[in-house]
């Protein structure tokens, strides 16, 4: 059964929801595709998660069909997600310790492979899509990355206040080196950062436990390098247009609507023109009863109620009563769904309508 959704601008202006990159595509007329979804690693995934991965592989799977053009998936794991939170109480500065410092990188790892690949395996799988898995800790410290942002600091003062509107200081954190410790500033009130050539720069910064300390960062070696959400996709954004065979199509929920207007704005403070901007794709966001998205945090730090009609496995997928396989193919049966109308696609959706939704569209297999 599906959904009942009212006419929009945009669903009135497309045939199919696909349609929405089309521009780009007859425009850029790539050689190959990426579709590009990440989430921050803190914890296991939930439903409007799984729902962007889901539909992420399914528009994939509908481009490469429709245009014939080679597709893939990479799947950035964020594990510079937040790990713990304090406040200083001499200085009253905030400090954060990322995944990536606090549990270090090779269990984070481990942790991607156990919540995340199966999944990604399942959906490859019934859609003949390719897929990466790249963490952030190997994203920041490629030589890509790393000079895509060097060639952007001197640059930075065009399109600082698209990325931090409230200061127009984007953040740039540098976890404290010393072992075990790996904390930083997370507003970096104290971080300071000097151009000591083209491909050198060197970042102070204060610790929470160990006072100041610096280091350096160039091409291919240097300090973690972390920023700020906006600073962090306006980096990649740029790293990826480098690449003029391909066609990125950034794949994100619809709460980042608002936010991509800023890094659109940033990308074209840098010098980026119109056509080489990346594509994007919004996924429908799953809320509550009030309209509010779905948070697992908020409701797990008693906040926020379970939403009325919400299942427990929604925060916690692996608390779904089938295997990852019948939970993959559920999902790609609702991104059917979804994909079937334009109206159905570019809207929100409840939890509880998500899980009626989920139950009534049976198993791709099946139909």
């Amino acid at each position: 059964m599906y959904p009942v959704s009212p006419n929009t601008v945009l669903a009135n202006a497309l045939g199919n929801a696909e349609d929405v990159l089309a521009p780009r595509i007859h425009d850029a007329k790539p050689d190959r595709m990426v579709f590009v979804v990440g989430t921050q690693i803190n914890g296991a995934p939930h439903i409007g998660t799984s729902l962007v991965q889901s539909l992420t592989f399914a528009a994939a799977a509908r481009t490469r069909d429709r245009y014939g053009v080679p597709v893939a998936v990479t799947f950035g794991a964020l594990d510079n997600a937040p790990y713990e939170l304090v406040t200083d109480p001499v200085s009253g500065h905030r400090y954060q310790r990322a995944y990536a410092q606090a549990l270090g990188e090779q269990q984070v790892s481990t942790q991607v492979d156990a919540l995340y690949r199966p999944m990604f395996d399942a959906l490859s799988g019934a859609t003949g899509i390719p897929y990466l898995v790249e963490m952030y800790s190997d994203q920041q410290r490629s030589e890509t990355y790393r000079q895509t942002w060097l060639r952007l600091l001197p640059r930075l003062d065009a399109c600082r206040w698209w990325l931090a509107p409230s200061t127009g200081v984007p953040h740039v954190r540098v976890p404290c080196p010393q072992p075990g410790c790996g904390w930083a500033e997370k507003h970096a009130e104290r971080t300071r950062v000097i151009i000591e050539g083209k491909e050198r720069v060197n970042v102070s910064a204060q610790c929470l436990h160990h006072g100041p300390y610096s280091g350096t960062i160039g091409p291919p070696h240097g300090a973690y390098l972390d920023l700020s959400t906006l600073y962090r996709n306006l980096v990649k954004e740029l790293a990826l247009s480098a690449d003029s065979r391909a066609l990125h199509v950034m794949v994100k929920g619809g709460d980042w609507v608002f936010g991509s207007n800023l890094v659109d704005g940033a990308l074209q403070a840098a010098g980026l023109t119109q056509g080489r901007l990346p594509a994007r794709l919004f996924c429908p966001q799953v809320v509550t009863d009030t309209g509010a998205k779905l948070s697992k945090s908020l409701i797990r730090e008693g906040r926020a109620p379970l939403p009325k009609g919400a299942e427990p496995w929604m925060l916690d997928t692996r608390l779904w009563s089938g295997t990852t396989a019948e939970y993959a193919e559920r999902m790609l049966a609702l991104a059917e769904s979804l994909f079937s109308d334009p109206r159905h696609f570019f809207r929100s959706y409840s939890a509880a309508e998500l899980g009626r939704l989920m139950t009534t569209a049976g198993s791709r297999t099946a139909a």
